[in-house]
């Protein structure tokens, strides 16, 4: 039997091999066509129980088969688990086109919402259905034959660009290290950086330390080595990755598919009767055009560019004066800002860490959610996963089990790098009875060394409760309809939400004892080491503003003013001379490995990550208002919010909760910058 077809379980991940995959796939997307040619041939009175049901079963078996494939090609890649995965998407874009351009399905879907007795479904079923008309529109369906034709080519093309773009990012990061065999040369650098230097040297049979380009690795090397040759090799190495510059210049050079991708979109967008790819983009989000999306980053630049400036400026004089530096290149920033902190709020990551080992930030960050949200999560060791060093969780809900997480939290070789939420299993009533939700948490911490725990810095903690807000909002979903449940159906502008809003309890007293113990001796972050921690943050909160703003602006600009020839860089860098206050050098290829947009769900969407923070900074200053432990506050929200799912508009879900519509205000004070 095949172990990916095995869906009424969970993954038997430790069975499941590359060539499991194609034979698998071509199975359900068999079994799935004759499912829907069943349904458009026989049945003349379309309703939910007779025709959408059993298309939304038919969904969810196909997802219950690729979500496992998906998630190992990002966490467990191989070269014939990449070729197995490639082999698929072509067939799977297929399929999706032609579900999107079949015009018995749309022509059903209409008639349950035109019939009388579409008023008497449930409000997630109607959600279902009024989505499924506008996507239906999105993909297509009223085309001519030719152009929808030429549809179908586009999407299976993008699917492919985009897989090769991520693939190209992990083999230019995997591909380059550089060994070190003089210990000087590593001055600065704390023992768990240089032992987590000598693991990975170790592995490769080599002497001494080796430097990756691993996030952890190349963390410690750019916030701590006193050698500023050494942090401009790693700084040029990791910001040329998969480009025409750097060390690897010319292998895996995603230049030629950044170019493809963006001129396809473009087409896609004008086949669809946009102007353009960003326009496309907004049909499915909270931003209502173009225009208010720009202006509403523009504002952010307007508010937050003075700040940074000062903040660039006082960073500039410290290097001079206290560091002898008579420049403050890109590669010394992260170092002159770690030993300013030092200096000036006499608090450094590395001490930070200390109070933060893994265990005690799980079950602190359990305990907070558990208190809000009244669940309890508990491990089951006795899952099948596809690593040693991945847990598997169960939630449970006065002692009955709602759902289920993986969690996979440390860097190595052959994963993706970066932290995701992903699905396993969504919730889902059918005829068979409830499928419970399960979801991937991937991190990329840096692992246990030298016999000490996992220790987590601030920004890593608050990375995990990011992603963990993600996995609540789909695995506390109450929606029984897959299309609309947990995440799905979500306009993407707010899915950020749940997550942003979960950080903010890394940034609050009340809440340090629950997460932090010294793992040595278990005390609790010391309050002054915390209240120098805030007053760092809000230091350089104008600087991460504006650079997220520059990423946000620039990824919608291209797909905005996309023309023939458009050279992506010299768009950066008229956003860059607008918004940024630091400027890269002439062959910086950061777009080279922007898997965001080139790659991932939010190309002419990146901005969400900002629209999201108003959302969540405004509905976290509801707790602050009324206690951040407050439980009746955490039920509304979990019933408001993380509970609905897509089966109501996002602002919808907000206003219920905050009882008006978001306010700019509680960002700007969060961020330090409310005056």
């Amino acid at each position: 039997m095949n172990p990916l077809l095995a869906i009424e379980s969970l993954p038997e991940f430790s069975l499941i091999k590359p060539e499991h995959v194609i034979p698998a796939i071509d199975q359900v997307l068999t079994e799935n066509r004759e499912v829907i040619q069943l349904l458009t041939q026989n049945i003349k009175a379309p309703s939910w129980d007779n025709f959408i049901q059993p298309l939304e079963q038919a969904a969810n078996k196909l997802n219950r088969v690729w979500s496992p494939v998906s998630h190992l090609n990002s966490v467990m890649n191989s070269d014939s688990l990449k070729e197995a995965y490639q082999s698929c998407l072509p067939k799977l874009s297929e399929y999706n086109t032609e579900l999107g351009q079949n015009k018995q399905l749309f022509e059903a879907y209409q008639a349950i919402e035109q019939a009388d007795s579409f008023t008497s479904l449930s409000e997630s079923q109607q959600k279902t259905i009024t989505n499924a008309l506008r996507d239906f529109k999105l993909a297509g369906i009223d085309l001519a034959p030719e152009k929808q034709t030429r549809y179908k080519e586009i999407k299976q093309q993008l699917s492919k660009l985009t897989s090769d773009f991520q693939q190209n990012v992990m083999d230019a990061t995997l591909a380059w290290s550089y060994a070190i065999e003089d210990e000087s040369r590593l001055s600065g650098l704390t023992d768990s950086a240089k032992a987590l230097m000598s693991q990975a040297a170790k592995a490769k049979s080599q002497e001494g330390w080796l430097l990756k380009l691993d996030f952890p690795i190349y963390f410690a090397v750019m916030s701590y080595a006193d050698d500023q040759d050494l942090r401009k090799m790693m700084y040029e190495a990791y910001q040329t990755r998969a480009s025409d510059q750097g060390p690897n210049a010319g292998e895996w050079d995603n230049t030629p598919l950044m170019n493809d991708i963006m001129a396809l979109r473009h087409e896609l967008s004008q086949l669809l009767s946009f102007a353009n790819y960003a326009e496309y983009s907004l049909a499915t989000k909270m931003a209502s055009s173009p225009d208010e999306v720009l202006s509403f980053l523009n504002d952010l630049v307007d508010k937050s560019k003075s700040v940074a400036e000062n903040e660039l400026q006082t960073l500039v004089a410290f290097a001079k004066s206290d560091l002898n530096m008579e420049t403050c290149n890109p590669w010394d920033l992260m170092y002159v800002a770690e030993k300013y902190k030092k200096a000036t709020f006499d608090v450094s990551q590395e001490e930070v860490k200390e109070y933060f080992p893994i265990q005690a930030v799980l079950k602190g960050m359990f305990g907070i959610v558990e208190k809000l949200f009244d669940i309890q999560i508990t491990e089951n060791k006795a899952q099948n996963v596809w690593h040693e060093e991945v847990h598997f969780f169960e939630i449970k809900q006065k002692n009955t089990v709602i759902a289920q997480f993986y969690l996979d939290l440390y860097a190595r070789d052959f994963k993706r790098g970066g932290a995701w939420m992903d699905e396993c299993v969504v919730r889902q009533l059918s005829p068979e009875g409830l499928q419970l939700p399960v979801a991937y948490l991937t991190c990329n911490f840096t692992p246990a060394v030298e016999g000490k725990p996992a220790l987590l810095t601030h920004d890593e903690m608050t990375t995990l409760f990011h992603e963990f807000g993600h996995g609540l909002h789909h695995m506390l979903t109450q929606i029984d309809e897959l299309s609309v449940s947990g995440i799905n159906g979500v306009s993407w502008d707010a899915v950020e939400l749940p997550s942003q809003f979960l950080e903010n309890w890394c940034w609050q007293e009340e809440a340090l004892a629950l997460f932090s113990g010294h793992y040595e001796t278990g005390e609790p972050l010391p309050l002054d080491m915390f209240n120098k921690m805030i007053a760092a943050k809000n230091f350089q909160s104008g600087m991460q503003m504006v650079r997220q703003l520059e990423f946000a602006i620039f990824d919608f600009n291209i797909h905005l003013k996309y023309h023939e020839g458009l050279d992506i860089y010299a768009e950066l860098n008229a956003v860059r001379k607008r918004v940024a206050v630091i400027i890269p050098p002439e062959n910086n290829r950061f777009a080279h490995g922007f898997s965001h947009i080139f790659a991932g769900g939010y190309a002419a969407g990146y901005y969400s990550y900002k629209w999201a923070e108003v959302l969540s900074s405004d509905a976290f200053a509801k707790f602050e208002e009324e206690g951040i432990f407050n439980v009746s506050t955490g039920q509304l929200f979990l019933t408001s919010i993380l509970q609905q799912g897509g089966s109501k508009d996002a602002m919808t879900c907000f206003k219920n909760f905050r009882g008006r519509a978001p306010s700019i205000d509680a960002l700007l004070r969060h961020s330090g910058m409310a005056a």
